[in-house]
């Protein structure tokens, strides 16, 4: 015996609706403290400028998850899984905001942290026994870790965006030491450059702002503890930066989630 059932064209169509609907993007965040300080909330007073980005998108049509976590490189990051719980949950469409670096200096292998990675852009490679794991590990390039995050995003149908760290408050004389020639910023833009990823200059570019405020004004009124990581009145600047540069990027959809454009 058939059964029949009948519905209305207005619920046929609504059917129809929510079979081709999307949810809506996510931007990740992955990077170290200075885009999320201890768990987010201000600990201590000091904040990452990830913490702030969503303030400036339209939370309806689209979704901001900060995954930093202080102390990590571009490779430990990697190592530690962290990297491959983010790229799980990437769906075609979301946007991968990477930035590493201020951590990338440190040793390769040493029994306290061993996070460094070979400086430079090159595809050379170091084989260590880790004295921190125990483990035997290949470690390559930071360039070369940027631009894993790069490939892997793509793989999944996203869109990736690199960031140039963000400066430290070091002066010379008028101006903010910069991360340029054999630095991070430079390499960073390298790597994003050899995979055709969206670049921003953060490092200039909050330098830049830091220079126009004062020496006197960002040390007493943006840091806290020390020249690296930003209180919340800081956090808020960079975000803010990162937010408009994003409105410039060509071809960048990004910028249509933003408020107000």
């Amino acid at each position: 015996m058939k059964t029949i059932f009948k519905i209305s064209i207005v619920t046929f169509l609504a059917i129809i609706s929510f079979s081709f609907q999307q949810e809506k993007p996510t931007v990740y965040l992955v990077g170290d403290s200075t885009v999320k300080n201890g768990s987010g909330n201000g600990e201590n007073g000091l904040w990452g400028w990830g913490d702030f980005l969503a303030n400036y998108m339209d939370s309806d049509k689209i979704s901001v998850e900060n995954h930093a976590l202080g102390g990590r490189s571009s490779r430990t990051f990697i190592s530690e899984g962290r990297w491959d719980k983010v790229h799980d949950q990437i769906e075609p469409g979301d946007y991968v905001i990477i930035q590493f670096g201020h951590n990338d200096g440190g040793p390769i292998n040493d029994d306290f942290r061993a996070r460094g990675t070979i400086r430079g852009n090159g595809e050379g490679a170091e084989q260590i026994d880790n004295m921190l794991t125990g483990k035997r590990e290949i470690v390559k390039s930071y360039g070369w870790y940027i631009r894993k995050y790069i490939v892997d995003t793509k793989a999944k149908g996203a869109n990736p965006i690199v960031c140039s760290p963000v400066p430290r408050n070091k002066w010379d004389g008028k101006k903010v030491q910069r991360s340029t020639k054999e630095g991070y910023a430079q390499w960073a833009k390298e790597a994003a450059e050899m995979e055709d990823a969206y670049f921003i200059d953060l490092n200039h570019l909050v330098a830049k702002k830091y220079e126009s405020l004062g020496q006197q004004y960002v040390t007493d009124s943006l840091f806290l503890t020390d020249h690296t990581h930003t209180n919340e009145k800081g956090a808020i600047i960079n975000a803010e930066i990162v937010a408009k540069r994003i409105n410039k990027l060509k071809k960048c959809d990004l910028s249509d989630y933003l408020k107000n454009n």
